[in-house]
Order: C-alpha cells, then structure tokens, then sequence
C-alpha cells in the first residue's frame, strides 16, 4: 500500500471518529478542477472545506484536511481551557 492511500485511511478514520467523512473526488482526468482532491462532509451532509466555483465540492488535498483537523483540535482544548479558568 502506498504512503498516500495509509495517510488517506488515516485520515477516514480519523474523521468516522470526530463524526465526518472524508470523501474523494470521483473525477478521473487528471485536467480536471478537483482530480485527487477531498471533502469533508459533516453529519447533516454539509461540506466543512468551501467549494471550489460554487460546483466541486471536492477542494481540499490531504495535508488541508490534516491542517483543518489540527487547527480544530487546538480550538477545541483551548475551548476546554477556558471552560476549566471560569470562576
């Protein structure tokens, strides 16, 4: 298996966990706008990455979905934090 798919499958659990789910773009041309590109899809069928022309759905590479998943994790201990500080 290559690095790109065990990163991929990662990634899937990662987002079942945190209840989303990461899609692939079903394009097959590599011209085209969102070939090899991702989304993720909340639990009300909502994109959480912005779409690409108001039409692919399909935007974020892998390392974008990381990013938005570390971002996320961070927001949400210092969320925690806070919460904790409350007199």
């Amino acid at each position: 298996m290559t690095d790109e798919k065990v990163r991929e499958n990662r990634l899937r659990r990662m987002a079942d966990r945190r209840g989303y789910k990461l899609v692939k773009s079903r394009s097959r041309d590599p011209h085209a706008v969102d070939y090899g590109r991702y989304a993720l899809i909340d639990e009300f069928g909502g994109t959480v990455n912005p779409w690409i022309a108001d039409r692919w759905k399909c935007s974020w590479h892998l390392g974008d979905v990381e990013s938005w998943f570390s971002t996320a994790d961070k927001g949400a201990s210092q969320t925690a934090e806070a919460a904790e500080v409350v007199p």
